[in-house]
């Protein structure tokens, strides 16, 4: 083997995040007989099998897995030289791709990344929002330089991530002052029967939260479940129910909100996590946010 075919490369990386040659054919306007034949090439020139067969779809080996890796470094950057080659501008501002799960207080996310803005060379923030598992997906092909998340990244995905908590908080029970005055009893005793509003199932909390108010024989009537945290709160406002939200943005929620606080639950722990493709957290981005997360946020 004289040398590395990069063409034949980024056919394999394209196939291996598609699942399949059918899917990597249509992304790449090729036919799947032509990216089946430069697949076989290219296994043959390295000598070693890239893929096996799992149903319809093809899984990598572990040497096909340790060369993605590998291919991902490349493409990324090959991207940086293109970034670079696009703005010759000695002072063209860099760009801070940030991923936020849905399922991560829109509140708690704009704290976290507002230090980043706040640099002395402050880089142009691009945010998306969405499903942490299409949100990997991004970070995986290099689109996101960073995710907030409420949970780690699943052990099982091949994508080279690594998390790093950002901090916890325990959460705290708000309602409408209308519905608050008619409940009934102390807290937690109040919220048995009570109507309640509880987060969807990409929520990393929900059943935790169930499995507290089980522990202490509630049973409050559940009226709603969401995937934004945004939209539960609007909801809660309204006086359709009783909700949860982290502890540490307790005052913002009531004041932007107009609801009142009913109690605290400092052992239900809902945690955010910083999900990237560094090991040690490198770029001055998200150090800023590391560091700002322990000082001001998470306190």
């Amino acid at each position: 083997m004289s040398s590395l075919n990069y063409k034949h490369l980024r056919y394999f990386w394209m196939v291996a995040k598609a699942g399949s040659i059918a899917r990597a054919a249509q992304q790449l306007h090729l036919t799947p007989q032509s990216i089946s034949g430069q697949l076989s090439e290219f296994a043959d020139t390295l000598g070693v099998e890239l893929f096996r067969r799992s149903g319809r779809n093809l899984e990598l080996t572990d040497t096909g897995r340790s060369i993605l890796r590998h291919a991902e470094d490349i493409f990324k950057a090959g991207d940086e030289l293109l970034d670079i080659v696009r703005d010759q501008s000695p002072t063209a501002t860099m760009s801070f791709r940030v991923g936020c799960a849905d399922s991560v207080s829109k509140t708690i996310a704009c704290r976290l990344v507002q230090p980043a803005l706040a640099m002395a060379e402050a880089p142009r923030l691009i945010c998306r929002e969405g499903r942490l598992a299409s949100l990997l997906a991004d970070l995986a092909v290099h689109r996101l330089d960073m995710i907030i998340a409420d949970r780690p990244m699943p052990s099982h995905l091949s994508v080279r991530g690594y998390n790093h908590l950002l901090g916890e908080s325990g959460l705290t029970v708000f309602a409408s002052a209308a519905l608050a005055a008619g409940l009934v009893g102390d807290f937690p005793a109040c919220l048995h029967r009570a109507p309640i509003l509880l987060p969807g199932e990409d929520f990393a909390i929900r059943h935790r939260l169930l499995a507290w108010l089980e522990s202490h024989a509630l049973r409050p009537r559940v009226v709603g479940e969401f995937d934004d945290s945004a939209m539960m709160k609007a909801f809660g406002q309204s006086g359709a129910g009783l909700f949860f939200a982290p502890s540490v943005i307790a005052a913002h929620v009531c004041a932007q909100y107009g609801v009142v606080q009913l109690g605290v639950v400092p052992t239900l722990l809902e945690q955010v996590y910083a999900i990237t493709t560094e090991r040690r957290m490198s770029h001055p981005a998200t150090l800023a946010i590391s560091q700002a997360a322990r000082r001001e946020v998470f306190v």
